[in-house]
């Protein structure tokens, strides 16, 4: 199997010079071109419940520079709800809903975690806010067509030194 796409991958690397040039400036373009419209910022209302020994939803996913409000709830015993990077500590009692209001302004992975011990297991009362960037799909695309210009150009050098050397 490997054999047959090492195959396929130098019959596509014998394109000609022109075509490869014509993909790598497409990518090219596409990566320079600035894109007049990212994804407009939105809100996330979160609810979160903290229970021993998980908070509910583990992890949530949002685009750099939403709004993310977390209504946080404890159902059995008092929790904490810290979050790392943006300095949020908060004390959550059963029964009793917190509000908490954050621009996800940081790209990465912030991970929440119980700030009041609340039992044998709580430690692992951890979960993950993923900040993605705010990037059009069309910047992905031209990436993926300039390293695939390049990967085609390197086979048809390849093919071309050792037909000289041959």
């Amino acid at each position: 199997m490997l054999t047959a796409l090492a195959e396929r991958l130098q019959l596509l690397g014998r394109l000609p010079l022109r075509r490869l040039l014509v993909f790598g400036l497409m990518g090219l373009a596409v990566l320079v071109i600035p894109v007049p419209t990212l994804a407009a910022p939105q809100t996330h209302h979160v609810e979160i419940d903290s229970t021993q020994f998980e908070f509910s939803p583990g992890r949530l996913r949002v685009n750099q520079g939403d709004t993310v409000v977390f209504h946080l709830t404890a159902s059995d015993v008092v929790h904490g709800f810290y979050l790392d990077g943006y300095g949020i500590d908060e004390r959550l009692e059963p029964g009793v809903t917190k509000e908490i209001t954050v621009v996800a302004d940081q790209r990465g992975k912030f991970r929440y975690r119980c700030s009041v011990s609340c039992g044998p297991l709580h430690p692992f009362m951890i979960g993950e806010l993923i900040v993605g960037p705010n990037v059009p799909l069309w910047r992905a695309i031209g990436v993926a067509l300039v390293a695939l210009a390049g990967l085609f150009a390197s086979i048809n050098r390849k093919d071309n030194v050792q037909e000289m050397a041959g």
